[in-house]
């Protein structure tokens, strides 16, 4: 894992945290307990602060920047999906944000959303807890059921383990 300190703003990484070594984390970042950080990903917390909530993942290639006035606030068992660029915005707890999705600054996702792929949400704009979200601009398209959200509940969960057997079993070979 590549981690910088930027000026005398360092981030703080729980022990239990996984980080792929090809990933970036800068500046003012906490990763809390059992977070994930897949391979690629940037997390770059220059302007303000980013939190990666317990239990929450970022997967390859995501992109997680701030702008001034703008903290990224990812609250716990977050799923932030391939791709996905997230920049001062609040993800709250239990959300999905699906692949190539962008979240822009100001932004709330409400608690157990869906973010669906591609779908790009404009500065400001807040969404209510349960809500499937998609489109670009996007707009909520329906409430998510008990099943869907127990489902998203269930990949957040496989990350988690996915978390627990990389920290043990992965070996740099080359």
């Amino acid at each position: 894992m590549t981690i910088y300190k930027l000026g005398e703003a360092a981030p703080t990484i729980h022990e239990s945290v996984f980080v792929a070594d090809s990933a970036s984390i800068i500046g003012n970042v906490t990763l809390e307990e059992n977070a994930s950080v897949w391979f690629g990903a940037t997390i770059r917390g220059d302007n303000e602060p980013i939190t990666i909530g317990a239990g929450s993942n970022v997967q390859e290639n995501s992109v997680l920047h701030t702008d001034p006035g703008f903290p990224l606030t990812i609250e716990p068992n977050v799923t932030v999906g391939h791709q996905v660029m997230l920049h001062g915005c609040t993800i709250k707890e239990g959300s999905l944000i699906g692949i190539q999705a962008v979240v822009l600054n100001g932004a709330v996702i409400g608690r157990n959303c869906l973010v669906g792929a591609g779908a790009v949400v404009t500065e400001g704009k807040v969404f209510p807890d349960n809500s499937l979200i998609l489109g670009a601009p996007a707009k909520v398209v329906r409430e998510l059921t008990e099943t869907d959200i127990a489902n998203m509940q269930r990949g957040a969960a496989t990350y988690a383990e996915r978390r627990e057997y990389y920290k043990a079993q992965l070996v740099r070979i080359g």
